[in-house]
Order: C-alpha cells, then sequence, then structure tokens
C-alpha cells in the first residue's frame, strides 16, 4: 500500500498547478500526482489554443474574471521566466454589423470593470493593427493577449513540479475508490486528501466521493484549420463579437508562437469524451451516456442546442470554416487552408437539473477530497491563481 498527505487526479496544467501550489504551502507534505497517459498535458491542456486572454469577456462577478487578469500576468511572467515563446501580438474583436454594437459595448463595460486594458478602436484604427481585417464602423483592441505553445507550458510546469519534489506517476489510471483508499491500474495509494482535476472524468470521479450530483460532463470537440500563409500574414488575432448566452467564442483567427494563422475552434458535440479520431478511444457505455444526453437536450435545453448543433457540425466542412473566417478579414482563400490540427475536446459541465451549460468554474468538495468540475477556457490562463483558489478552499475544508 503506497501513501501519501495529497493526491492529484490528472495531469494537466489545473492538476499540475494545484500540485506546485500545495507543496508550496506545505513543504513536508507527500504530494502525489497520477496521469492515466504517459506524460502531462496530454488532453485538453495540450491541445488548447495557447491563448492568454486578457479576462473582458466575463461577467465582473465571475470567478474567470477574477482570475483571467492575474492569471495573464502571471502565465506572461513564468514563460518569460522560463524562456517559452510568447507571440505578444494582441486581440481584436470585430463588429460584422450594426448587431453586433451593443455586444461590442458590453464587452468594453465588462473590460473596464474587471480592469483590464481594453481600446474602443474606430475601423481605421483596426486597419491600422491589421490591414486585412474588416469590421463595422468600430472595434475593440485587446494590447495584452498573446499565444504560446500550451505544451510548451506543460512540460514547463512537469519538470518544475518533479524538481519542487512531486512524485508524478503517468500511465497511472484512476480505477475508484475505498474509503480513504484509491485504487488505480498500479497499485492503491492510501490519500490523506484527494483532488481531482480529471478534466473529462471529473464528474464520474467526484460521483465516487458523493459530489456532482446535478452535474455532467458534455464533451465538445475543438478543431483549428491551419493556414499556409507565411507567418505574419495576419498579425493579429481576430475574434467575432460573441454570442454572450454561451461560453463559446465562435470562429476566429488565432496567431500561433510562430506567428503562423489557424481558424476555429469548433465546438463540435463529442459522442464519447475522448472523441478525437475516427473510433479512438470509443466506449459503447460513454456513447449511450453523453450521445443519449445531446440527444435529450435537443428540446427543452435552457439553451438552443440543436442550432447550435447543427452549426457546429457543418464545420467539419473546410469551406464552411473558411466562410466564416473570410468575414473578419480580407483575402481568405479556401487553397491556402488546408491541414487541420490536432483535435481537442472540451469537458463543458451541464447542470442536469437545469438543462444549462456552466458558464463559470465550478469547484465541490469537503475534508476529504476537492472536485475541479468545470475548469473550461480561460482555465489555461488562469492556471496560476486559480490553483490558488482551489488551495484556499482546502485550507478551508481541512481547519
Amino acid at each position: 500500500m503506497q501513501t501519501c498527505d495529497f493526491l492529484i487526479i490528472g495531469g494537466g496544467v489545473i492538476g499540475l498547478s494545484i500540485a506546485r501550489e500545495l507543496h508550496r504551502r506545505r513543504t513536508d507534505a507527500h504530494v502525489v500526482l497520477i496521469e492515466k497517459e504517459p506524460s502531462c498535458g496530454a488532453h485538453a491542456s495540450g491541445r488548447n489554443s495557447g491563448v492568454l486572454h486578457a479576462g473582458f469577456y466575463y461577467t465582473p462577478d465571475s470567478l474567470k474574471a477574477k482570475f483571467t487578469r492575474l492569471g495573464n500576468e502571471r502565465l506572461t511572467a513564468y514563460c518569460e521566466e522560463k524562456r517559452i515563446p510568447l507571440n505578444k501580438c494582441g486581440k481584436l474583436v470585430v463588429a460584422k454589423d450594426a448587431s453586433d454594437l451593443p455586444s461590442l459595448d458590453e464587452l468594453l463595460r465588462r473590460g473596464q470593470v474587471n480592469g483590464i486594458e481594453l481600446q474602443a478602436i474606430t475601423e481605421a484604427d483596426a486597419r491600422s493593427i491589421e490591414p486585412r481585417v474588416k469590421t463595422y464602423q468600430r472595434a475593440l483592441f485587446s494590447p495584452r493577449t498573446s499565444t504560446v505553445n500550451p505544451l510548451q507550458v506543460v512540460e514547463a510546469m512537469q519538470r518544475d513540479a518533479i524538481h519542487e519534489g512531486i512524485d508524478i506517476r503517468c500511465d497511472t489510471a484512476y480505477r475508484g475508490r475505498d474509503g480513504a483508499t484509491v485504487h488505480t491500474n498500479h497499485e492503491a495509494i492510501a490519500a490523506g486528501y484527494v483532488v481531482n482535476a480529471a478534466g473529462l472524468y471529473a464528474d464520474k470521479i467526484a460521483m465516487d466521493y458523493g459530489f456532482s450530483e446535478k452535474y455532467r460532463i458534455l464533451p465538445f470537440k475543438g478543431l483549428y484549420l491551419y493556414s499556409d500563409e507565411p507567418p505574419g500574414a495576419i498579425r493579429t488575432n481576430i475574434y467575432p463579437v460573441p454570442d454572450l448566452r454561451n461560453p463559446f467564442l465562435g470562429v476566429h483567427f488565432t496567431i500561433t508562437a510562430d506567428g503562423k494563422a489557424k481558424i476555429g475552434p469548433t465546438a463540435i458535440p463529442a459522442l464519447w469524451r475522448e472523441n478525437y479520431d475516427g473510433f479512438s478511444n470509443f466506449s459503447v457505455g460513454e456513447l449511450a451516456e453523453v450521445a443519449g444526453r445531446g440527444l435529450g437536450l435537443l428540446t427543452g435545453a435552457a439553451f438552443d442546442y440543436r442550432r447550435l448543433a447543427i452549426e457546429e457540425i457543418s464545420k467539419y466542412s473546410r469551406g464552411k470554416m473558411v466562410s466564416l473566417a473570410s468575414v473578419l478579414a480580407e483575402g481568405v482563400k479556401e487553397h491556402n487552408y488546408r491541414k487541420w490540427g490536432r483535435p481537442g475536446i472540451r469537458a463543458q459541465l451541464l447542470d442536469i437539473t437545469k438543462r444549462k451549460l456552466e458558464m463559470d468554474f465550478v469547484l465541490e468538495g469537503d475534508n476529504r477530497s476537492m472536485h475541479v468540475l468545470n475548469a473550461v477556457s480561460p482555465a489555461f490562463t488562469c492556471s496560476l491563481p486559480f490553483a490558488g483558489y482551489v488551495c484556499d478552499h482546502i485550507d478551508k475544508a481541512l481547519g
């Protein structure tokens, strides 16, 4: 029987950040992190857009608003300290027509309340930042938005965690619990306290501990389409005004750390939790559960799931993706967009009692365990201060 003071389940950016923060606060504690894959960051953390968001999308009373600005500052500093390349190219948010202007104003208001550096600019100003951009009358510019290779960040955090004395065990999957004992595919671990940061399986593990009663993960597949234009062909991230009623930001241009453009992402309903490519990681049980839940949302959901599903599935077409992106910039041609990137799966939390998607981070726990149930975008940006928030709750739970 293995023993530890704290057991972290999940080696993404959230699990690693929590493990490091716990160890910082309790230097004598034995902290173990288990990750079912051969290396950390194999799922959402290593497959996300790599955008360090500024924090103006989120309502001022939300945890996302609280942590994004600080997270941007701290993760930027971390990348600079570790010499991880950052592309500080900023972000334009553009309007397609007059109907977008009220939401553009709302984003500006949120940015001001959240203390975010955000500039209201004219159409001419926008073109001086990015000559190819299209916008109606005006736009917003976020100079604090940047991009990074997310896997490089996860790898640096994993190296730091090991150096700090955290016991990271890859190829080690959670299989269940018996009291304070966690069973894995290798050994049983008697844990003083368990932190569940398992992403796509966070709800399943939480239910083993009596939590996540009204929540279930609803996975959405994110795909980006890469441009073969040279680096710098588009200078800055370009986003549309989003539908503020749901947590997705719409198809946009992301400029990678090395200056290349990509368009996306999709938010296609996945049929099982790790529905990346073809029938990889296929599970009949998950198909019945996840697809069945999606079908149940076609009627009576608190958001228009039917419209969302139809719109997103159509984005499997390169032509459709390019058409959506062409609203944002001039000279967007399908022949320049041929290569799909690695799919990512968003572990989006669904409140099954209200039949609505959770917009903010969700945490549940007690004096035995803590469960990170909803840590979707901008969780990568927020990871360092969010880990502090989780550890504050653990400190309170443990008295």
